[in-house]
């Protein structure tokens, strides 16, 4: 019997993951694609009789955007929501804008699988120059963060979205959790999965198999120690959901009229 449990999920899919774009930390809303992944997310959660004590986001709206409707199919509005950039998507530096597919067939889809997928590779950090750095760098969400503009990071490994989430979930979400609440945390893909890493003990090498589709719910449940009683569970469609996870997953690889 789980002592915890917790919900999980990477936001719905989003106006850039559509375009095959890094989205990274540029704000985009849902597209309306998202939205419908959203609100689908949430009527299934509440069939399967979920009720949520509080929600953590990132301070991105495709994220935010996701809880809210997900709230509001449940009938749960009233849920507090706290965000944090720590739960951020993965800082992709220079890489911010530029076409996965097209990536691909410049550097080659190993290269981008790397870049998209490794535990410890960074991509070149943005720079002043590249068109979203003061969007980003400018936006007000960042000056209310718990570390100065400056410290910001200018590009991420998975390692390091997995060292600056870590003090949140400790320091925050797991006291939450202990204390006997029922969590949802919309996230991002990368924010999830580094999750899982801990959590799981996923190891460095198999973390870059790790595909989570968009407005999938996963459970995990744990023990009283926070150990994974088992695999996490995707809630929904099984056949759905696998050909969700090879879409992501061919999002880095050259498009057939171009190989």
């Amino acid at each position: 019997m789980a002592k915890y449990r917790l919900v999980l999920l990477r936001h719905g899919e989003g106006a850039w993951t559509k375009e095959n774009r890094f989205c990274s930390w540029v704000d985009q809303k849902l597209s309306s694609d998202g939205i419908k992944e959203a609100q689908n997310c949430g009527k299934h959660l509440k069939a399967l009789g979920f009720e949520f004590d509080l929600v953590f986001t990132s301070v991105l709206s495709r994220s935010i955007q996701t809880a809210w409707l997900i709230l509001e199919e449940m009938g749960q509005e009233w849920v507090p929501i706290q965000s944090s950039w720590r739960l951020n998507e993965r800082h992709y530096g220079a890489l911010i804008g530029l076409n996965r597919a097209e990536m691909a067939l410049n550097h080659g889809e190993e290269q981008v699988k790397i870049w998209r997928r490794s535990y410890d590779v960074t991509p070149p950090p943005i720079s002043e120059a590249h068109p979203y750095y003061a969007e980003i760098y400018n936006d007000r969400r960042y000056k209310c963060s718990d570390v100065a503009q400056e410290n910001l990071p200018k590009a991420e490994s998975l390692k390091d979205v997995l060292d600056r989430l870590l003090p949140y979930w400790n320091e925050k979400i797991v006291p939450e959790l202990k204390s006997g609440k029922m969590i949802l945390i919309s996230a991002h893909g990368n924010s999830s999965r580094a999750l899982l890493k801990h959590v799981e003990g996923i190891s460095d090498e198999d973390i870059i198999n790790v595909t989570l589709p968009t407005g999938v719910p996963i459970l995990l449940e744990l023990d009283e120690n926070l150990h994974p009683l088992g695999p996490h569970q995707f809630l929904g469609d099984q056949e759905a959901i696998q050909a969700a996870i090879k879409k992501v997953e061919d999002q880095g690889k050259v498009k057939s009229a171009e190989k």
